[in-house]
């Protein structure tokens, strides 16, 4: 049997299936391309080559290859977790307020991180913290970098005793009371966590680009104990302190682009004094990154 060989080119869904129709003989007086008409058996047997091409889903080369499953395949039913990154950048009122009204600058906030960091390499400005927290979506992360202040809170009050009377053998003897009062004795304790927190929650948004997070940054100093109240006798002091925190907080939501610094906040760092320096500014950034593990 003769095999007519034909030429096969790649046709679209919608035109194979419309060579499944039975096809006239075109008249004598019409000339169509050899490649156009085609005996119902010859048609047969090329469609039965063509099909599987067509219709598979892969190269024949790659069939026999192994699923990756942290493969350019797999990425879509892979999880996400998202890596949130927040920084404190310290410059001075005057630098901040010339960037705000810079309408270049506060157009987009990826500029405007840009412009900071010109600013640190000028030594105009300086970073002096940054936190860094994974977490999956739709759920709550915390980390800490602190130390458990303890303190007391509440106090017994000092005990005057009228009177005390001491047997020996001469006989009674009375003994005034400020000798053996005892001072302010605490009885109730909190702790504060000096140093640098981060909590978040971020959520992915549906189509992988946007994150919707809330956040609570927080950086606290301990500045000094005041004295609230004085007791001294015979055996020592005993005086009533109570800390002095500073901190610098930040509680928001924002809904940011992956890969993108937003700036959610202007604060004013302590003095030398441990209180609020309004001629300086710290200027708190968070970026979040969407991420695929193993990838």
């Amino acid at each position: 049997m003769n095999h007519h060989r034909s030429l096969m080119l790649p046709i679209s869904i919608d035109n194979m299936a419309s060579c499944l129709k039975p096809q006239k003989k075109p008249p004598r007086h019409l000339s169509f391309p050899r490649l156009i008409y085609h005996s119902p058996m010859k048609f047969k047997y090329n469609l039965l080559v063509l099909f599987p091409l067509l219709m598979g889903l892969t190269p024949l080369h790659a069939q026999n290859k192994p699923f990756d499953p942290t493969g350019k395949d797999a990425e879509l039913s892979l999880p996400r977790h998202v890596r949130t990154q927040v920084e404190y950048i310290e410059l001075s009122l005057e630098d901040m307020t010339a960037l705000m009204a810079d309408p270049t600058a506060t157009k987009n906030d990826t500029i405007l991180r840009q412009r900071v960091t010109k600013l640190i390499k000028a030594q105009k400005a300086k970073i002096i913290e940054s936190q860094m927290l994974i977490a999956r979506s739709g759920e709550k992360a915390t980390s800490e970098s602190i130390h458990e202040y303890i303190y007391p809170t509440e106090y017994e009050p000092a005990e005057l005793p009228n009177e005390i009377h001491i047997h020996n053998k001469d006989g009674d003897t009375k003994i005034p009371s400020k000798e053996i009062a005892t001072g302010p004795t605490p009885t109730a304790f909190e702790t504060r966590n000096v140093g640098s927190t981060l909590e978040v929650e971020p959520t992915i948004g549906e189509n992988n680009h946007f994150v919707d997070i809330r956040l609570n940054p927080e950086i606290v100093y301990h500045v000094e104990n005041i004295k609230w109240a004085t007791w001294k006798d015979k055996h020592g002091e005993a005086d009533i302190m109570m800390p002095i925190f500073y901190s610098l907080r930040v509680t928001t939501s924002a809904t940011v682009v992956s890969g993108q610094p937003c700036l959610l906040a202007a604060l004013s760092p302590k003095n030398d004094q441990g209180i609020a320096d309004f001629s300086r500014k710290i200027l708190v950034f968070v970026r979040c990154d969407i991420i695929v593990p193993s990838r």
